[in-house]
């Protein structure tokens, strides 16, 4: 073994989580590198997963005419035949940029990069490997950031083969666009290739053993959305198990416990993911993960080793990029004693369905377990003249408010630009404001913005008729 570099920290992996630890920590004037197995700059997220997936989601609206169809008929496509050489074409051109962004942010933070396997040889020693190469670099670090993410999760006795059974790796892959297909698991990563495939004229069939979907959302959000995931020809199958899949010439037959038989040419296996721990030798850095390959932290990130802190996928929910990334930083600050808030409270969820499903703060459920008295404002995009510019007429906008003090308790939104409208909710409740000031507020004419405006009046309106009561 030649010398040992040393440094102030050494992160495993370059994902959103890993990325930002190690900006971070550099712009302390740290001494950082970062460890990433070949052509995976940027993690899953940059490559198989999250900026992928949103790419070809573009792609599908774009190409197939989706949102335009309201204003142009049902027949309206950009592109007749659109094959999957033509999604991956923006998805290669997006991910290549991304690569190229996340490579020049480390270089010039003087982040130093090196392309391997990392393995513990100590608690703070590491091997780096690669394939092909015979001697082993081996580096020091004098705090630790594991950052390895996770995988897609492959049920035993399912035979993967890349090309009629796949996970949602393989996804992007595909030679052609299946004529049908069926979805099994109904999370979110289901859900966003499901609205996909069936936008691209796929008939999908989605198979998930529990009785409902996406069930950490608004139910009524939900329903809109299976309502119109339906319209678009999806086959729901809930309280349903695969028991197995066989592959003939024609394509595939699924079967199920209930005896139902499914044929479709091509299978996708959204069975939650696993965590990419397997080759780490953690016991060498005394340290283990569960049946999932998740590792376990405290409040600060921190695993049972204090020097060695864990990040993002990798350490399970809520396992999104937006929160991967504030961890990272989080992490780093706590190793080297800069002070910090800590994690925010108030975190939003985006769903890249189509149309899309985004919210923060408390479900109606939630609020109801709870006994928190609230009142409902709805706005709908059909109401708003930029709901109707667009083509959007099935988008709406629920707010809860408080009926004691009138702060904002939860924004539940679904339909387009859902994704980018939350955050607006969001720091409306993060600076402590009351519906008040959406109802006060002059926004810009017109734009889906205005739903806020529209949902808090419809709120002030059901209060006033309340106090009106109360004579």
């Amino acid at each position: 073994m030649g010398s040992v570099e040393e440094y102030d920290l050494v992160v495993i992996g370059s994902g959103p989580g890993g990325q930002k630890a190690a900006i971070a920590a550099a712009k302390l004037g740290k001494s950082v590198a970062v460890i990433e197995r070949g052509r995976m700059l940027g993690g899953v997220c940059v490559n198989t997963g999250t900026i992928p997936s949103k790419t070809l989601r573009e792609a599908v609206v774009y190409l197939t005419g989706m949102s335009q169809r309201e204003l142009y008929g049902a027949s309206y496509r950009v592109k007749e035949k659109i094959t999957p050489a033509d999604l991956l074409a923006r998805t290669q051109h997006v991910i290549g940029k991304e690569v190229d962004v996340v490579r020049s942010q480390l270089m010039r933070n003087r982040v130093e990069l090196y392309v391997g396997h990392a393995r513990f040889v100590d608690e703070h020693t590491i091997a780096i490997e690669e394939p092909g190469r015979s001697e082993t670099v081996t580096v020091s670090g004098r705090f630790i950031v594991i950052a390895t993410g996770t995988k897609p999760a492959r049920p035993a006795g399912i035979e993967f083969d890349e090309n009629r059974v796949l996970d949602s790796d393989g996804i992007l892959d595909l030679k052609n666009i299946p004529s049908s297909m069926v979805v099994v698991g109904a999370g979110v990563i289901g859900i966003e290739y499901a609205s996909m495939f069936a936008a691209l004229g796929t008939k999908v069939t989605v198979v998930e053993k529990r009785d409902t979907m996406l069930d950490f959302c608004d139910p009524e959000i939900v329903e809109a959305l299976r309502f119109h995931l339906r319209d678009l020809a999806v086959t729901f199958r809930f309280g349903e198990e695969v028991t197995a899949v066989d592959i003939g010439a024609a394509g595939t037959v699924t079967t199920l416990a209930s005896g139902k038989q499914i044929p479709a040419e091509t299978v996708m296996y959204s069975a939650g993911r696993q965590g990419q721990t397997d080759h780490l030798d953690l016991a060498n850095a005394g340290l283990e993960a569960d049946s999932r390959g998740r590792i376990f932290v405290d409040d600060q990130y921190q695993t049972k080793v204090d020097h060695i802190y864990a990040v993002g996928d990798v350490i399970g929910f809520p396992a999104l990029a937006a929160t991967s990334m504030d961890q990272g930083r989080l992490a780093a600050y706590h190793a080297f004693g800069e002070p910090c808030k800590g994690m925010t409270e108030l975190q939003p969820i985006g769903i890249y369905s189509i149309p899309e499903v985004s919210y923060v703060g408390a479900t109606e459920v939630e609020l109801t377990k709870d006994s928190v008295p609230y009142e409902v404002g709805v706005s709908r995009y059909r109401e708003l003249a930029r709901g109707q510019i667009a083509g959007d007429s099935y988008g709406m906008l629920k707010l809860l408010v408080s009926t004691d003090d009138l702060k904002i308790l939860g924004v539940h939104i679904f339909g387009t630009a859902a994704t980018e409208l939350v955050h607006i909710g969001q720091a409306v409740m993060g600076c402590g404001g009351t519906i008040e000031y959406l109802v006060d507020a002059v926004i810009n004419y017109p734009t889906f913005s205005e739903a806020y405006k529209v949902a808090a009046l419809d709120v002030m309106n059901k209060l006033r008729a309340l106090s009106q009561f109360r004579v």
